[in-house]
Parts: structure tokens; C-alpha cells; sequence
């Protein structure tokens, strides 16, 4: 075992899965454009993003994950007849509190809510992805308070 170390030079023995520290996480900022993009398959590719699944370094139980701005939020494509089908509940925890609404609705009046919605349901329900939860911001418009944090344009798989 010590000419394995010493053949190494004293690095990490390679035998061991490499484990992240919060320390020596790197975190980048970037934009998507939301334009166009589908809303389940945009929520799953961010949902990854937050969590840092797309880097070599993930480790499960450590935020290794990068902060997420999605622009043009109202520009959300909905497939199908989901929009007058797919309803969101809520609940007020009063009697007859049941609030109910549309996709359509969502996409109209509130469509930053429908993509935090779809992208905090994917991620884990622990302290972990409350964490991960807060580095999303979603914008309605085509501009973000954002800019002195150099954020990078990442453009969607497929």
C-alpha cells in the first residue's frame, strides 16, 4: 500500500470515490432563455442544474450546484391540452379552502410561480433542496438584476 502512495506521489489513492467539500465547490451563474422551451423538459434540465448533476465533481449530500436565471418565463411552451387540463390545488387549510387553477391561468398571470413550481417539485425535499431551491430566479421579461454576477448563456440539450 505505501508504493502505491508513494507512486502517486501522496495524491488521493485512486481506489477512493472523490467526495466534494463545500469549500472547494465552484459556483458559476448562468441564463436560459425560456422562449420557446417545452416546460417539463426546461424544468428537468435546470432541476439537474441546481442540484450539480452536470459536473464530475456531484456529490449527493453536498450543494455542488450553480445558480440558475431563467428569462422570458411567459414565452413557456405547453404541450398537448394541457393548458385548459392541468389544473394546480392549493389548499388554505380553512373550510372550503380548496383554491384551484389552470395552466392557461399560470402561463397568463403567473408563469414565474408555474416554473418554480415545475422545477421545486423535482428536486429533493430536505434541507439540501430547500438550499438548491433558493439559487433559482425566474423573470417574466428579457432582463434580470443580475449582471455584476457575469452570469454565462447555457444553452439546452437537444
Amino acid at each position: 500500500m505505501t508504493d502505491l502512495k508513494q507512486h502517486l506521489g501522496g495524491k488521493q489513492d485512486m481506489r477512493q470515490t472523490y467526495m466534494a467539500k463545500p469549500s472547494t465547490v465552484e459556483k458559476k451563474w448562468y441564463v436560459i432563455d425560456a422562449e420557446g422551451q417545452t416546460l417539463g423538459r426546461l424544468s428537468s434540465e435546470v432541476a439537474s442544474i441546481l442540484r450539480g448533476k452536470h459536473k464530475p465533481t456531484y456529490t449527493p449530500h453536498i450543494d455542488t450546484g450553480d445558480n440558475v436565471i431563467i428569462i422570458n418565463a411567459e414565452k413557456i411552451v405547453l404541450t398537448g391540452k394541457k393548458l385548459s387540463d392541468k389544473v394546480y390545488r392549493r389548499h388554505t387549510m380553512h373550510p372550503g379552502g380548496l383554491k384551484e387553477r389552470t395552466a392557461g391561468l399560470m402561463v397568463e398571470k403567473y408563469p414565474e410561480e408555474l416554473l418554480e413550481l415545475s422545477i421545486k417539485g423535482m428536486l429533493p425535499k430536505n434541507t439540501l433542496g430547500r438550499a438548491q431551491g433558493m439559487k433559482l430566479h425566474v423573470y417574466r421579461g428579457a432582463e434580470h438584476p443580475h449582471a455584476a454576477q457575469k452570469p454565462e448563456k447555457y444553452e439546452l440539450r437537444g
